[in-house]
């Protein structure tokens, strides 16, 4: 394997800003004229700093920072700004022309500093942009501005996985190892990029058969944040803590039981947040990174000791699966824990192929396409020729818009509705419901469950129903199938006769879209090509794809003359200006946030 030297130089520039759409909407308007402003807070490494720079880029604000080394120095922050002499109160009146003020690390403000952001927060004609980090002792006076209600607080959650994903998109990483990455680091933005540099400094990556993007199997690098992060962990004075957690490491994936263990040494571990205790009587370490790293550093004599071979899970994984089949039985594929088949993709152990596209399957109905061709493509390196693997292959290329397969949504993808509603067969429900995703609910009727929401959604598409399309929607993403819940929403659009209502739907369907990994499925390249003829989008399907026109032609017959034509329409209703705009057309998922 050989170093990556291009990523780990370009880590050393400022990552973009991503997702975090709503929070920044929310800190720009508390900043407007007339409002107080915001206190941002959240545990270290989330994005509080950089949420504020962006909400006042282009802004006329005054910046102070708190700093660890200053904080017996009066008014310390603010020495930029005051005289070397100054009283509160004077202060508080050589500031008080400052139209906006960032306050970043307000935790570490000293004293006077403190009490004068929060004295002019009570005078009110300053508006204040102030980040504070949780978890760690805070000046009461800043503390106060929020608990006094001065400033409203937002409390920033972790990153979600799909923004996680597009961050660490330019690093063409494939989905389970951006999925890796993000568990984790757990929403430390600070801790991602750290990781990331290490493992592409130290040649970790390797590429992924067929186009997948890169991979990282193996052991976390050991980085001094990383050290910095787990000091609690890794720096235990006790020699019988130090040996439970080594024990507790090399037990996952599995949880390990209490018999045998000190309960004084497993109370005081507990108490200090360091691992989970289950009602089954077994514990597990309270963070992912602690096992990884706890192995990494235990040294050889204590690894020799204390590991344990992989076959000890196979029980497990086949419960682990066994758990998937049930849900997706049930028709719910809500986010379920999977360690054990999460522990063997990261140490790089051959995934079998039956519980690979489980994987796969589980992933492609909650509309994660990426991951569900990654699961796939895992078990194929251990059995190159599942059958089930390859199918699961063959369906998530086909809802990426891949017209190559042979499959129903290859056939969709070409603009071939007739010949992939012809595919469908058999009585599964989740083929069944093909057809209804496809805009062909009476392909289905009365085949499928008749109190389910799979049903809900087709009788509602059968009668044209808007409002009921939406709370098939609503059912569907509250069970975990957020890709049919976009498609849910975007047939809806049509079927309002509220422009209101249709505008929201859409709204909804383009959400949802997004954090769909890329799906490219005709109900939602219809929330762009709604305004063309059932021609129209069939030709810009396959336009999209990159056939010239003359292959546009001879697939359906008609003459390049005929396919120019429909082109020029189509270009027209969607405002674009020639062949380069349609990928971004008929991709919802492409849209910037």
């Amino acid at each position: 394997m050989t170093t990556h030297e291009q990523d780990a130089k370009t880590l050393e520039l400022p990552w973009p800003f991503t997702g975090r759409d709503d929070e920044l909407d929310l800190v720009r308007r508390a900043l407007a004229a007339g409002r107080p402003g915001v206190a941002v807070t959240g545990p270290p490494g989330r994005g509080k700093t950089r949420l504020v720079g962006e909400a006042v880029r282009g802004l006329d604000c005054v910046r102070v920072t708190g700093t660890p080394g200053t904080r017996g120095l009066r008014f310390a922050a603010f020495a930029h700004l005051l005289p070397d002499t100054v009283s509160l109160h004077g202060a508080v009146r050589l500031l008080s022309g400052v139209r906006l003020l960032v306050v970043d690390d307000a935790h570490l403000l000293d004293g006077a500093s403190a009490a004068l952001v929060h004295q002019i927060a009570a005078h009110g004609g300053t508006r204040l942009a102030v980040t504070a980090t949780e978890g760690v002792p805070v000046p009461a006076a800043v503390s106060r501005l929020w608990t006094a209600e001065l400033l409203p607080r937002l409390p920033l959650p972790p990153l979600p996985r799909e923004d996680t994903d597009r961050l660490l998109a330019a690093a063409g990483l494939e989905p389970l190892t951006t999925g890796r990455l993000h568990r984790l680091c757990q929403g430390d933005l600070r801790l991602l990029r750290d990781l990331l540099g290490a493992v592409c400094r130290s040649g970790a990556l390797s590429a992924v058969p067929g186009g997948g993007g890169r991979a990282w199997r193996g052991p976390v690098p050991v980085t001094t944040t990383v050290r910095e992060r787990l000091a609690a962990v890794l720096d235990r004075p006790d020699a019988d803590e130090r040996e439970t957690l080594h024990r507790l490491a090399f037990a996952e994936p599995l949880p390990l039981a209490l018999d045998g263990l000190d309960p004084g040494v497993l109370e005081r571990l507990e108490q200090e947040g360091l691992l989970d205790v289950d009602h089954h009587g077994s514990a597990t370490l309270a963070h992912p990174l602690y096992g990884p790293v706890l192995r990494a550093t235990a040294g050889p004599l204590r690894t020799r000791r204390l590991a344990r071979t992989p076959d000890r899970c196979d029980r497990a994984l086949s419960a682990e699966r066994a758990a998937l089949e049930h849900r997706l039985a049930r028709h719910d594929v809500r986010t379920v824990p999977t360690p054990v088949g999460d522990w063997l993709l990261s140490e790089g152990l051959p995934v079998p192929g039956g519980y690979a596209a489980v994987r796969a399957r589980y992933a492609r109905l909650r509309g994660e396409l990426r991951e569900a061709a990654a699961w796939a493509r895992e078990g194929l390196r251990a059995e190159p020729e599942d059958s089930d693997c390859l199918t699961e292959l063959d369906l998530a290329a086909g809802q990426f818009g891949d017209i190559t397969g042979t499959g129903v949504w290859a056939a969709a993808a070409r603009g071939d509705l007739g010949s992939a509603l012809d595919r469908i067969a058999g009585d599964e429900v989740y083929a069944l419901y093909d057809a209804v995703r496809l805009g062909a609910p009476e392909r289905a009727a009365g085949r499928l469950p008749g109190d389910g929401v799979f049903a809900g959604h087709a009788a509602a598409l059968a009668r044209g129903d808007g409002p009921a399309l939406d709370r098939a929607a609503e059912e569907l993403a509250e069970r975990g199938f957020l890709l049919f819940a976009a498609e849910a929403h975007a047939q809806a659009v049509p079927a309002h006769r509220d422009p209101r209502a249709a505008r929201l739907s859409r709204t909804r369907a383009h959400a949802l879209a997004r954090r769909c990994q890329g799906a490219r499925t005709p109900a939602l390249s219809g929330l762009v090509l709604g305004e063309l003829t059932a021609r129209q989008r069939q030709i810009v399907a396959l336009a999209a794809s990159g056939l010239s026109n003359r292959q546009i032609a001879e697939r359906l017959t008609l003459s390049v003359r005929t396919v120019g034509n429909h082109l020029h329409g189509a270009y027209a209703r969607l405002g674009a200006s020639d062949r380069g705009a349609l990928p971004w057309l008929t991709e919802p998922a492409a849209e910037p946030a």
